[in-house]
């Protein structure tokens, strides 16, 4: 059997001043699963992620990606195989034209020349971004700036993509562009959000997490539908919404 894609084992961390942002997370995901990470503010998500690349090292347990420990050693490779867009487009852009912006990821890990050249054009047809290949981020739409930094980790070929609160501030329309091109992709794809209609609409499986602790993991549907699992960990869907799909998403014999 092949390693998880990303697995963590009694995962601890540990800010300066002694807050405990995790403690002890054992999680386990499949390469090519889809993974919403939910929570309410404080729970500690975003620190979640930056344990998978190394941003934060983590104070007691692991992480490993397809098996390889994320550590100072292994650094490199770690952050090949992680690509991390972040919820403010604008720290991921600050070249002069967008194709610039896409090159900078995979030119660090070493490609040149006509490789480069591909990579970034794939990454820009990937996400409808072709055609602003040399304007300026700065003159492009908020759902533009967040594909074109989606492109900027895809240029660097992860075997793990993580987006942090991919739909905020976003429209309706420049939402459904980004989830178009999030469905298609065939990564390993773990979603940070508040925004539980997008997260049922872009995964299969739900985490909760709570004061650094896992309280939740399971298929998507039957976290959404458990009213008061969202109730206790201040997680709430909106007024209305109806949860599409669910028959399909709960018919046992789908999961054989």
């Amino acid at each position: 059997m092949s390693s998880p894609a990303i697995e963590t084992t009694g995962l601890v961390f540990e800010y300066p001043d002694g807050r405990r942002a995790l403690d002890g997370i054992d999680l386990a995901i499949a390469p090519g699963e889809r993974v919403a990470v939910l929570g309410p503010n404080g729970a500690g998500k975003t620190t979640l992620i930056l344990q998978l690349n190394a941003v934060l090292t983590a104070t007691a347990g692991s992480v490993r990606i397809s098996g390889l420990a994320v550590d100072r050693r292994n650094l490199r490779e770690i952050r090949r195989r992680v690509g991390v867009v972040f919820q403010d487009p604008d720290d991921q852009l600050f070249m002069p034209t967008v194709a610039e912006d896409v090159a900078f990821g995979p030119a660090n890990f070493g490609v040149r020349g006509a490789e480069l050249e591909r990579r970034v054009t794939d990454a820009l047809e990937q996400v409808g971004m072709a055609e602003h290949a040399h304007r300026s981020a700065g003159h492009l739409s908020g759902g533009q700036r967040r594909r074109v930094a989606l492109a900027t980790v895809l240029a660097c070929r992860p075997d793990v993509l993580v987006l942090d609160e991919p739909s905020t501030n976003l429209d309706p329309v420049a939402r459904r562009e980004l989830a178009e091109v999030l469905t298609r992709l065939e990564t390993t794809l773990i979603l940070v959000t508040h925004d539980l209609p997008y997260a049922a609409q872009l995964c299969r499986r739900a985490v909760i997490l709570d004061e650094g602790r896992l309280v939740a993991d399971d298929r998507i549907d039957r976290v959404l539908t458990d009213a008061d699992l969202l109730a206790t960990h201040r997680l709430e869907l909106p007024w209305g919404f109806t949860l599409p799909g669910v028959d399909r998403l709960s018919d046992p014999s789908r999961d054989r």
